[in-house]
């Protein structure tokens, strides 16, 4: 059953690639043939207009021709989404009979490496904490696939598309169920390419293949110091099997490392090169830049990568060396100093953006430096509780917003909604589900999984845990805010463009279904949960996926909080609503009357606190003047003028001169011989003498 769940999202990759493959070349059983050179070339440029799409908001929609869809498309979706729908079923399964029964698996399926000390072997580790992951990553997944069915509709290349989806899944699958550090990076770089694939799908469009490159370099920075903390785990245990370096972990306690020079705490290094692919993964502080510029993929990629699979993936990686890093003080410490600085600064961020999806994206930022603070802390338990229930509500709110961009013809600019409540009903009601459970409404899944973090903050011993109090407080009425400014501008008020208003309809059913689900989840994730990730029976639960300290009892104080404390997360959520319905109901001149006062900081959230035009002078421009000197100075004018270029023109130079000697006079040749003897004579007479 456990092999099942892994590889069948395999299968459905590979069968929706070859698909993709025949269709490409023109043919598939049943189906007449692909169109021809001259008119795919035709439809292929209308394709491009159709798809100037999300990012732009604005398209081609029902006018000119669209191309034709790839044959075999919907097989490629029928296959893949079948074997999603199984996969989950199948996971749900698991979690019950590991997590609730009691019983953890390892299935071996072949060695792998082999080299002098280093062993190892592909094998499926199956205990609670994977169990929890399998359950989120094929859930979200099979939703979007299915939701994906009907958003991508007019998409000509939809086997392509749906054969990454399954591919990035069986990515992350191998990443949750690896049994060592070589087999996570496996799955970790595995997500990574697939990321890549997803985001640049639209290859067409020049922001979408820089976006898919951004993620790819900015992640390659936070993964090579996953690499270097995989290295160093070998270097001081000799192994990268999880159970033997756990095993060693506490006898590295105060052992030190050479790194540049330094005599440096082994663990304290080890962690932070392992957080930092972390940071990198999950789009935190520093590395986050990468994550906003993602949503110029599909809106299922979005939903799939962006909002419930691989942003947690860094999140998961924490949970799993919970051995290691409960060892080590200072790398929790910086943990939580990162995840409470994401959080804060993500949120303001939020505040002022426009395009829906990127608020949404900000959102996932700031929610997952949540789940990095309760980490941090020591509440490993309650940051997976946040990651579980986030998955249903933040897949919710792209997947809602995938819907309002359908329904308003790939209109993204929440400043050209308005009023849409009335035209999709079903889409608005789920909204503000999701909503709800985002901004933690009371009972929703977010209420038990957000408040059990700042709860876990309050009671954290760490340096940095009152600071990170301070901050997932503020941004607990920030995200409030920006969550309901986001619904308001969207639904509510006047159509600010009154023909796409007049054409909006709601999404096809094979949209709203997942969308009904994700909402299911987005309350049934929460207080049914609550006792197994963040009550009495957490280390029954988990038992030896994750690490409880013995001097870590932040559990058992997070039940003497004082009730100022328990209620102050609602508090801010309610002040963060009230403040949205004033600004965007009942008086929106406030904000733009703000914004004008105090457009300095305006421009500031605008532009992201201005990061990527600082990374652009620090790193871009420097490493672009680099490599343009080295190839034209060094490459150019050194090597090839003095090298290959210059010898040849040298003796090109040289045989050009040696060629004029050559008259054809035999009294020129006479004169030559004679001048020859002459001097050969002289040297004798010199040299004698």
């Amino acid at each position: 059953m456990y092999q099942a769940i892994v590889f069948l999202p395999l299968l459905g990759a590979i069968l929706a690639g070859l698909i993709a493959i025949i269709g490409a070349r023109g043919r598939f059983p049943g189906q007449g043939p692909a169109p021809d050179d001259g008119s795919h070339a035709v439809h292929h440029a209308a394709h491009d207009a159709h798809h100037g799409d999300e990012a732009h908001g604005h398209d081609d929609h029902g006018h000119g021709p669209v191309e034709p869809a790839a044959v075999g498309s919907r097989t490629a979706e029928l296959i893949t989404t079948t074997l999603l729908m199984i996969s989950m079923v199948l996971s749900w399964i698991a979690l019950v009979q590991v997590g609730f029964g009691g019983q953890d698996i390892r299935e071996p399926l072949m060695p792998w490496i082999v080299a002098g000390d280093l062993k190892v072997d592909w094998v499926l580790r199956i205990d609670t904490l994977t169990a929890v992951m399998l359950v989120v990553v094929n859930s979200v997944s099979a939703f979007v696939h299915l939701y994906s069915m009907g958003y991508m509709h007019e998409e000509p290349y939809r086997p392509r598309f749906f054969a990454y989806l399954s591919l990035f899944t069986f990515a992350m699958l191998m990443l949750v169920t690896s049994d060592n550090l070589v087999q996570m990076f496996f799955g970790w770089e595995g997500v990574g390419l697939a990321s890549y694939l997803l985001i640049g799908f639209w290859y067409q469009k020049p922001e979408a293949c820089a976006a898919a490159i951004k993620a790819f370099v900015v992640n390659r920075v936070g993964d090579f110091g996953f690499a270097l903390g995989i290295f160093s785990i070998f270097y001081l245990t000799g192994a990268i099997d999880f159970d033997t370096a756990f095993a060693q972990a506490p006898s590295l306690v105060g052992k030190t490392i050479l790194f540049f020079g330094w005599h440096v705490d082994a663990l304290t290094l080890t962690c932070l090169l392992l957080f930092m692919g972390a940071m990198g993964k999950s789009a935190q502080f520093l590395l986050h830049t990468w994550l906003p510029d993602a949503m110029e993929g599909p809106t299922p990629v979005s939903a799939l990568i962006h909002a419930a699979t691989m942003v947690t993936a860094g999140v998961f990686m924490v949970a799993r060396l919970s051995p290691l890093f409960e060892l080590s003080p200072n790398a929790q410490t910086f943990v939580t100093f990162i995840g409470a600085t994401t959080a804060i600064f993500a949120a303001t961020i939020g505040l002022v953006q426009n395009d829906i999806k990127r608020i949404v994206a900000y959102s996932t930022c700031s929610q997952l430096g949540y789940m990095f603070v309760a980490m941090g802390v020591g509440g490993y338990s309650i940051g997976m509780f946040h990651l579980f229930t986030h998955a249903f509500f933040k897949a919710l709110l792209f997947l809602g917003s995938g819907s309002v961009i359908h329904a308003m013809h790939h209109e993204q600019d929440i400043r050209n909604m308005g009023g849409l409540k009335d035209r999709i009903p079903f889409t608005y009601a789920v909204m503000i589900v999701g909503t709800l459970a985002l901004t933690g409404f009371p009972l929703t899944a977010g209420y038990f999984s957000k408040d059990a973090i700042i709860e876990a903050a309050y009671v954290g011993k760490n340096p940095m845990a009152l600071y990170a109090f301070a901050c997932v407080v503020v941004a607990a009425l920030l995200t409030s805010f920006y969550s309901w400014r986001l619904v308001f501008k969207t639904f509510h008020g006047e159509p600010h463009d009154r023909q796409h208003w007049k054409d909006a309809h709601e999404s096809p059913l094979v949209m709203l279904i997942p969308l009904a689900f994700l909402a299911i989840g987005s309350f049934a994730a929460g207080f049914p949960f609550k006792e197994i990730f963040a009550g009495h029976g957490v280390e029954h639960f988990f038992r030896g996926s994750l690490t409880f300290g013995k001097d870590n009892h932040i559990l058992e104080e997070m039940h003497h909080i004082p009730l100022g404390i328990t209620t102050l997360p609602t508090v801010m959520m309610a002040v963060g609503f009230v403040i949205a319905w004033v600004f965007y109901i009942k008086r929106p001149d406030i904000p733009v009357e703000l914004a004008r006062q105090h457009r300095p900081l305006y421009l500031f959230l605008l532009n992201k606190w201005y990061f990527d035009e600082l990374y652009d002078v620090i790193f871009v421009r420097p490493v672009k003047w680099l490599g343009r000197t080295l190839w034209k100075r060094g490459d150019g004018w050194l090597i090839d003028g003095f090298g290959p270029d210059g010898v040849s023109a040298r003796v090109l130079d040289i045989t050009r001169g040696v060629v004029r000697l050559q008259t054809g006079y035999l009294y020129h040749y006479a004169f030559a011989m004679l001048i020859g003897a002459a001097l050969l004579i002289t040297w004798f007479m010199f040299s004698v003498h």
